[in-house]
Formats: structure tokens, C-alpha cells, sequence
């Protein structure tokens, strides 16, 4: 198994105000998920990012998430997290960035 060094980790599409994560966030994608959530938030008060399909994160990534989420406050913005893995979960609250994300309850949705 051959790894390139072009292909990104992370896919990332958009669904209207819906950030849809895939794949491994890493330090690798932070500047490109930081990129997509900003225009995101250019154009919707309410954003969301679906990791539903994150196997797994890095610390570095989830301090993107945490920025973004303070900065959409700032702006008078809302971003949520939707649906993280239980991976993603236990880096979030091994890191302590659980207290700063809003992580949206199973159910609910945005928009």
C-alpha cells in the first residue's frame, strides 16, 4: 500500500449550511476544513459539520473545530458538531475542547 503525498485525508463536501466531513481529520486537513468552514460561515448564521463519518482526529484538528466555534460566536454565528464518533469524542474530551464545541444532540439538525 503506497501512500500519496497530494491525497487528502479528509473529504469534505457541503450540503447547504452542512459541513460533511469524511475520512481522517488530521493535521493534515486543517487548513482546508478551517477554509470551508469560514466560507460556510460567510453564507449561513447556523452551520454544522457532520463527522459521522470521521474515524478519527487529531488534537490540532479539533483546536480548528474549537476556533471556529469561538469565532462563529464572535460573529453572532452558531456551528455544532453533529454525530462525532466515540473516537472523536474521547479526543475531544481528552483535550478539553468538549467545553468549547457545540456538539448538537442525536437527533437534532440545523437549518
Amino acid at each position: 500500500m503506497s501512500h500519496d503525498t497530494v491525497e487528502q485525508p479528509v473529504d469534505i463536501m457541503s450540503d447547504g449550511p452542512v459541513l460533511v466531513l469524511t475520512g481522517d481529520l488530521d493535521v493534515r486537513s486543517t487548513m482546508q476544513v478551517r477554509t470551508a468552514v469560514r466560507e460556510l460561515l460567510g453564507s449561513y448564521d447556523a452551520v454544522a459539520i457532520d463527522l459521522s463519518g470521521v474515524e478519527s482526529a487529531d488534537v490540532t484538528a479539533l483546536r480548528v473545530l474549537a476556533a471556529a466555534t469561538l469565532q462563529a460566536i464572535r460573529d453572532g454565528h452558531q456551528l455544532t458538531l453533529r454525530q462525532p464518533s466515540a473516537a472523536v469524542r474521547r479526543m475531544l474530551h481528552m483535550s478539553h475542547l468538549a467545553r468549547i464545541v457545540d456538539v448538537a444532540p442525536a437527533a437534532a439538525d440545523v437549518g
